[in-house]
């Protein structure tokens, strides 16, 4: 199997600030033309660990993507780190300056001298002509291996891939086809899933089949190898249907999609109408569906009611509700849904309350109770959660709870 390797160039990728989000891209791009990512490597502004780091990579690997340091500041050190990497000279190329200053000119500018350096490419590599910005970008054929550079911006970066190093990569690998599917799956922990599942994966080497686990659910993750796309997805269809009839209603998504796009979707499609009462979750579950296009088709209103007195003013829950039970509890749960949906006319209200902490829990409340509440024409439930994490990872989670309340609800529709 054809194997690469991902080189980031620039100092400001080892700080908190920025994220290599240009190596997930291309990872996907050449897993899915059946090649194999094993190494990434974010390299900071230093010609001889770049030349090192280059030269080590094409020793082990078939297909190298370098990818920032191309600009005309001292600190882009790609063109000379990646020529001696490869063994090569820098040669001037006036036509490349040519064109720089044309393309100042035709923004009215006059080029900086410091651009020039753009014009020095790498001796015998094709350079690629970037449409989005000022930097060329590399490609490379040595002994076998294939070297592409490019700039680092997203915008000028992936169009050069897609358009010449991918298809030179693809010509490596032949034409073997990668499929992914992912199957999302709600309720159930990492441990209990794989002992419920591993007996059926384990059956099979293609597709290979992983799990991830994220701050609201687990994706099962399954990769086929094939010589056609029909073959590639018939062998993903035999295990993620035996894996689908294990876990049941667990599964919410066959194709990847998030669970506020699945409800949405109900929603619409049995032309029903939503209104939210948010506490702890502050409009998030509002956020998540409202990503959602087709949103104004079924959310009709949410209220963000934080305080004790807005639960009261906004949708009516008792004064003594609260004074007997607390803002968290499945009572003032309750009365949040049903205040919302006869204050909203709506057809399904969803509710949610809890202690997302740091501070505020009890004994008996401790950090990460959550009440969920619903109302619909059938009557008004709630059910308590005890969710885990910091502040931010409760208040996702308790969004993702309450959406599952609410597909769960509409599954029993079509019982």
């Amino acid at each position: 199997m054809v194997s690469a390797e991902i080189i980031a160039v620039g100092s400001e990728l080892l700080t908190p600030e920025k994220s290599d989000t240009n190596s997930l891209w291309i990872t996907d791009k050449l897993n899915l033309a059946g090649i194999e990512v094993v190494l990434k490597t974010i390299v900071g502004d230093d010609r001889e660990k770049l030349s090192r780091v280059v030269s080590d990579a094409l020793s082990r690997t078939d297909v190298v993507v370098v990818t920032g340091g191309l600009g005309p500041t001292e600190d882009d050190i790609t063109r000379e780190g990646v020529a001696v990497g490869v063994g090569r000279e820098l040669v001037f190329r006036q036509d490349l300056l040519d064109e720089l200053r044309e393309r100042f000119k035709q923004f009215g500018y006059e080029m900086p001298e410091t651009n020039r350096r753009q014009a020095y490419v790498i001796d015998g590599a094709e350079v690629l002509h970037n449409p989005n910005g000022s930097a060329p970008g590399m490609l490379l054929r040595s002994e076998g291996k294939l070297i592409g550079v490019l700039p680092g911006p997203p915008r000028e970066m992936r169009p050069m891939f897609e358009k010449h190093v991918l298809p030179a990569a693809k010509e490596l690998s032949g034409d073997i086809v990668v499929l992914r599917r992912s199957l999302r799956v709600n309720g159930l922990g990492e441990s209990k899933l794989d002992e419920m599942i591993a007996p059926i994966y384990t059956k099979y080497t293609n597709p290979a089949t992983s799990t991830l686990f994220s701050k609201t659910d687990i994706e099962i993750q399954f990769t086929a190898r094939a010589e056609s796309v029909e073959e590639a997805d018939s062998l993903i269809e035999t295990v993620s249907k035996e894996v689908c009839d294990v876990l049941g209603d667990a599964v919410y998504s066959t194709n990847g999609e998030d669970l506020e796009v699945v409800v949405g979707r109900m929603l619409n499609q049995k032309a029903l109408t939503l209104a939210l009462a948010e506490s702890c979750t502050g409009g998030l579950i509002a956020t998540r569906l409202t990503d959602v296009p087709g949103a104004s088709g079924f959310l009709m209103e949410g209220l963000v009611t934080y305080s004790n007195g807005a639960k009261i003013r906004r949708l009516g829950v008792p004064e003594s509700t609260i004074d007997a039970h607390g803002a968290v509890s499945s009572e003032t749960a309750e009365a949040m849904a049903s205040g919302a949906r006869e204050s909203s006319g709506v057809d399904v209200a969803v509710s949610v309350t809890g202690i997302a902490g740091p501070d505020g829990g009890t004994e008996d409340k401790p950090v990460g109770t959550v009440f969920v509440g619903l109302s619909d024409s059938r009557g008004t439930i709630s059910k308590r959660f005890k969710l885990i994490g910091d502040r931010e990872m409760i208040r996702w989670r308790s969004s993702q709870a309450a959406l599952e309340i609410l597909r769960r609800r509409l599954l029993e529709d079509e019982c």
